[in-house]
């Protein structure tokens, strides 16, 4: 049987287009030295450290060197130290990398660090691009962005979806977003705003996509016994776990559906005993780099039945003062530092089970969800947090 695990502390920085005013190790500094303050604990305190990055993304020499270094800062240098990158699901793993640290018996406190320098590669676009088949698929200039577009494109055909349901996600999120300090874009508009920002990839304009951020994050996971000692209300969590499917994106037989992340959903909804999500969960942090993405998730996490996701958009039930307010943190759509992403998704939902989320806290959280999704709309990572222990 797994030891019982709770996050304790966590860390994150102000996220911009390009954090000028430090450098790599010292925007980590930021996150970790918080999270370690607000657990309560030292460096010393610290078994391990999980540490996710997508390097690609850094657009910096040697960047294992600065991940090292900015660990190094924080007082870790010599401890235990496992590298993560799964893409998109890169903070969502080192989350799960983390929890599973604890929950085998193998450390009592593990620090848990994510953090990307997108403000120094030259365009993070011409990375996303190589997730896709280079004979087959790239000549034709696929990317993250069109991949959603495709998704989008399918939807609406199934479903009838509208350009003014995605405009709808936007402005929530962002409005969201201007409670959060940490977030890179805090910024309202209006529908129409949305509707009138430039057309990227039909029918995604800019509104519908994330922006790419500097930041970091930093979460500090810890055994039962230290848990309770350590935080006044720990996050306990509850469910956890990751899936893949494989498909070269032209081989994809369907877009309208996202299947794995319902098959992940069921696994981990089993472990956590959730049985009706949308009544069950006071909260949900989901991975939504592009507003369709948001409403194939509330489908495929079972809020609604399929096609029913721009529904619960229309009739606000995601909204802030809706039946499950989804990213109160703005989501991706409002900060996106790639490889710490999902792991943001985790903390925020952390926060607002410990109470701790200020001007963005949900009153009375008890159950939390996080998501991520990376690779070619392929990997994605789930983790259920509580305020009972399990």
């Amino acid at each position: 049987m797994p030891r019982r695990v709770a996050i304790a502390g966590v860390g994150l920085t102000r996220c911009s287009s390009w954090r000028k005013d430090v450098a790599y190790p010292e925007l980590v500094y930021e996150a970790t030295s918080a999270a370690l303050q607000d657990a309560n604990v030292t460096p010393d305190d610290v078994n391990a450290v999980v540490y996710g990055s997508m390097d690609p993304f850094d657009g910096l020499n040697a960047p294992e060197k600065w991940n090292v270094d900015a660990c190094a800062a924080a007082g870790m240098l010599g401890k235990p130290y496992l590298k993560i990158s799964t893409g998109g699901t890169t903070g969502g793993s080192t989350a799960l990398a983390a929890y599973y640290h604890v929950a085998s018996g193998l450390y009592d406190v593990v620090l848990a660090v994510a953090s990307q320098r997108v403000g120094e590669t030259l365009e993070a676009q011409l990375v996303l691009n190589t997730a896709v088949d280079p004979v087959y698929e790239r000549g034709f200039g696929m990317g993250a962005i069109t991949v959603a577009a495709i998704q989008a494109c399918s939807h609406m055909h199934y479903y009838g979806t509208t350009e003014e349901d995605l405009a709808l996600i936007s402005v929530r999120n962002h409005e969201n977003a201007m409670n959060n300090p940490y977030a890179h874009l805090r910024v309202k508009f209006s529908v129409q705003d949305a509707l009138s920002s430039p057309m990227l990839s039909w029918p995604l304009r800019l509104s519908d996509c994330c922006p790419s951020s500097d930041g970091a994050c930093a979460i500090v996971f810890a055994s039962e016994e230290k848990a309770r000692r350590l935080a006044p209300q720990p996050a306990w969590i509850t469910g956890a776990g990751q899936i893949t499917d494989n498909y070269f994106a032209g081989d994809r037989p369907w877009y309208e559906d996202w299947d794995s992340l319902a098959m992940l959903a069921r696994r981990v909804y089993r472990m956590a005993k959730v049985d009706d999500p949308l009544r069950e969960f006071d909260v949900a942090e989901l991975y939504n780099a592009f507003t369709i993405q948001e409403i194939l998730e509330y489908e495929a996490l079972g809020f609604c039945e399929p096609g029913k996701g721009a529904e619960m958009v229309r009739k606000g039930v995601t909204a802030m003062d809706g039946q499950l307010p989804v990213c109160p943190s703005g989501g991706v759509l409002s900060t996106n530092a790639i490889g710490a992403s999902g792991l943001v998704r985790v903390a925020e939902a952390a926060l607002q089970v410990m109470g701790k989320a200020d001007k963005r806290q949900v009153p009375n959280v008890k159950k939390a969800l996080a998501h991520a999704w990376g690779a070619t709309i392929g990997f994605h990572t789930l983790m259920i947090l509580d305020r009972e222990a399990p």
